[in-house]
């Protein structure tokens, strides 16, 4: 590595940083604080330009290289050691055009900034659960959020992208260009490239339907088991995520529920308040909840509900899997960790992922999961570092029991770093052409600090 940087500083309209730079140590540090990077330069680009160059200087000088879009990376893939960080938090512009219900968004955006953009005309791109979370990120993996069973998953709205390749060219992949390398960016993560921009096809939405109910956690079990077998008999209009969770002390949520551990199911839909009562009305065979408040509101309010719970700099540790039945046996053990979680943050989630996304082929996209039903994701977080290892552990445990009953892989925006096999199982039948799209554009694997997909041998 050159000792010297200076042609590159002055080769980019954007920053950047060294060790030695005010502002380098903010700038490197990660979403997740149990992780830390110190890469050797930060290059936070203004425009496709920057990413050019910046994919060219580490290139050539034998640079390992990180990118970094929202920065929302569970296992800290948007820092490094010792090599290059492409930032694109500069890129955060978002053009949309009403008329053809389509939006350009820039790679640095996160999804309130398309909440921001796209609501006041009534439309939006189905995004996550967190507003906070990272375009690029949450696209590439796939995007599984409120407005799955209807709209199907983030990447079935995805109309281009814009893409700097390893050897510093820049490419427009559709399904009428580069369509080897579309068909690999949706679901592939960040292995071919970086993304400057996404086209989205937008959907009419403007206020959900949507909010908690909360059982006490003895109810766990039985109320598991109904969600489940309400879940398969929904129309898409309506969607519900299980959760393990400890109510916050928040004003929403009354006193004598704070700090108290429960179960509970976050019901999202874009129909109406009328529509959305009379899907539930099985509901009222359950269980009496402690807590009930589905009403109207904003989209943009139900996508940043969470963002005051899990801001930048916690400590983390996700574990994840694919879920396609709840057996007794499942729901037994997912009760005996989810029902003791060791801090208040920390919380277990089943997302359904059917609907939509099951009428899109599994070998379509490179999301290959495109039949199971449910995304489960085990959250370990607390803010303090001293329980850095009793969270985790918590979490490992939580996970052996229960994956032995999910399918090999798992979603892949969940997932620590967890080794090469939990990786190719996750793609399954679609790993091998992964692979062969991978050396294609990107030979010298230039792009692996992320989920990896080896270029093929």
């Amino acid at each position: 590595m050159p000792a010297d940087h200076s042609a590159f500083r002055s080769g980019i309209r954007g920053e950047v940083l060294e060790p030695r730079d005010a502002g380098y140590h903010d700038a490197r540090k990660l979403y997740n604080a149990m992780i830390e990077k110190r890469p050797a330069l930060i290059a936070r680009c203004a425009d496709a330009a920057d990413v050019m160059t910046s994919v060219n200087y580490a290139r050539d000088n034998g640079l390992l290289l990180a990118v970094r879009g929202g920065g929302h990376s569970a296992p800290g893939l948007g820092g490094c050691d010792d090599g290059l960080v492409i930032d694109l938090s500069r890129m955060r512009g978002v053009r949309v055009s009403p008329d053809a219900r389509v939006a350009d968004v820039a790679g640095g955006c996160v999804w309130g900034d398309v909440d921001h953009a796209t609501h006041p005309f009534g439309l939006a791109a189905p995004a996550g659960f967190v507003s906070t979370t990272g375009v690029g990120g949450l696209t590439l993996g796939g995007g599984i959020g409120y407005l799955t069973r209807k709209y199907g998953l983030t990447i079935d709205s995805l109309l281009a992208v814009d893409v700097v390749l390893a050897d510093g060219s820049f490419v427009t992949a559709s399904e009428k260009q580069n369509a080897d390398l579309f068909w690999a960016v949706r679901g592939g993560g960040g292995n071919f490239g970086v993304v400057t921009n996404f086209t989205f096809a937008l959907h009419p939405v403007r206020v959900m339907t949507a909010g908690p109910m909360f059982w006490a956690i003895e109810h766990a079990p039985e109320i598991m088991r109904r969600w489940e077998e309400l879940i398969a008999r929904l129309p898409d209009e309506l969607s519900g995520f299980f959760a393990f969770l400890t109510v916050p002390p928040a004003p929403m949520f009354p006193a004598e529920l704070h700090l108290r551990t429960v179960c509970g199911v976050i019901w999202s839909s874009a129909a109406d308040q009328a529509t959305v009562d009379g899907l539930l009305e099985p509901v009222a065979s359950w269980p009496k909840p402690l807590l009930s408040h589905v009403g109207p509101m904003p989209l943009p309010f139900l996508n940043s509900l969470f963002d005051p719970l899990y801001p930048a700099g916690l400590q983390s540790y996700w574990k994840a899997d694919f879920v396609n039945t709840l057996s007794d046996e499942a729901i037994a053990r997912h009760f005996e960790f989810g029902s003791k979680p060791p801090t208040m943050l920390s919380t277990m989630h089943l997302y359904p992922i059917d609907g939509a996304v099951h009428r899109v082929a599994p070998d379509a996209t490179a999301f290959a999961y495109r039949k199971t039903r449910f995304a489960e994701v085990i959250l370990a977080v607390d803010p303090d570092p001293a329980n850095k290892d009793k969270i985790s552990d918590w979490a490992r445990a939580y996970w052996d029991a229960v994956h032995p009953f999910a399918a090999p892989g798992g979603y892949v925006n969940f997932m620590m770093e967890e080794g090469a096999s939990r990786v190719e199982a996750t793609y399954g039948a679609n790993f091998a052409r992964l692979r062969k799209v991978k050396k294609a554009y990107d030979p010298g694997n230039l792009f692996r600090v992320n989920q990896n997909i080896p270029p093929a041998g």
